[in-house]
């Protein structure tokens, strides 16, 4: 049987694509952003984006499904809202909400949602709080979750850690599901850089360059440029790709390659989220908007993995969880 899924606050699929890559199909997707659909519609033809405010969805109108994805916004939650809880229909911005009305009207198997590992603090703890009385309280899931690194958990080296809230209906089948252990970091950012980047990635001959060169001086390392300083990675690993890097491009990654200092093209830092090649970057889209999306993403094969550890949860018999592989880059 396969397992259906709705894609929310999708951006431009991260978590659609890790679960699709271990048998799930999905049914519905919606994003507010024009040029993620762009994106999205570019990769996912079968079912493209319905763009749109998450609060103007039909909830009788969605598809049957069985899980429902969304890597939603972390928001302080108003008082009042809170109090009005799913009849508050004021769009207080309270979007978190409206994921809790879907499942309350739609009563899936389960969900995955993500988000930024401070949403336990935020708010000091109150929004968490919020989030797990909604759903272990008032819509009777029972939830686990835990923050996954990525280059813990996805065996790609980048330094990203977020959170995780896996909730089933069924209390039996929430004991059964397990996060993922940790698995060995094999790939290096080396194995994952483009051979030949065009000029424009470049530094030298540019403004900025005289102040970041003399402290870019390792091929092993990912450096950032903070504004007024750069920060090198102690890790030899990438440090979080963030939305920010498409503002500017103050964020945007740098390496020492043997042409010189350089940022990281947007195919790099979409294989630091592991995507694979075959992931189209539309080139109508600006390098901003491309570094904006894959920031905001999620890292695919660490969804993966959580996938494959729902599927064995619900039991799927028939269903073998493959051995995870590595992510080898395809030189392009």
């Amino acid at each position: 049987m396969v397992m259906r899924t709705i894609d929310l606050f999708a951006g431009i699929g991260g978590l659609r694509r890790g679960f699709e890559q271990v048998g799930f199909e999905t049914v519905f997707a919606n994003d507010f952003e024009p040029s993620c659909k762009v994106t999205y519609d570019a990769n996912y033809p079968n079912t493209p984006l319905t763009l749109g405010d998450i609060r103007d969805i039909e909830i009788a109108d969605l598809p049957q499904y069985d899980f429902l994805l969304a890597g939603f916004p972390c928001q302080p939650f108003s008082v009042a809202g809170y109090r009005q809880g799913f009849d508050d229909e004021k769009g207080r911005g309270d979007l978190f909400f409206y994921i809790a009305r879907i499942l309350e009207q739609t009563k899936p198997l389960g969900f995955v949602l993500e988000n930024v590992k401070n949403l336990k603090t935020h708010d000091k703890g109150r929004t968490f709080s919020i989030i797990q009385k909604t759903l272990e309280e008032d819509l009777g899931y029972t939830i686990k979750h835990a923050v996954l690194n990525t280059l813990d958990y996805g065996n790609i080296p980048q330094n990203r850690e977020r959170i995780f809230i896996v909730g089933f209906q069924d209390t039996h089948l929430a004991k059964r599901f397990e996060f993922p252990a940790k698995i060995p970091l094999t790939t290096s950012v080396q194995a994952l850089l483009e051979p030949t980047v065009a000029d424009e990635f470049y530094y030298m001959g540019k403004p900025l360059y005289e102040k970041i060169a003399p402290y870019i001086t390792t091929r092993d390392t990912v450096y950032q440029y903070r504004r007024m300083y750069v920060r090198e990675n102690k890790k030899g690993v990438c440090p979080t790709l963030t939305a920010n890097m498409g503002e500017g491009g103050h964020n945007v990654p740098l390496i020492l390659d043997n042409r010189g200092i350089r940022k990281l093209t947007p195919r790099e830092c979409a294989r630091l989220q592991g995507f694979d090649d075959n992931f189209v970057l539309p080139s109508t889209l600006s390098h901003a908007k491309l570094y904006k999306q894959l920031g905001n993403s999620v890292t695919v094969s660490v969804v993966e993995r959580i996938a494959q550890q729902i599927l064995y949860a619900i039991g799927a018999s028939i269903y073998v969880v493959p051995q995870f592989a590595p992510l080898t880059a395809t030189p392009i």
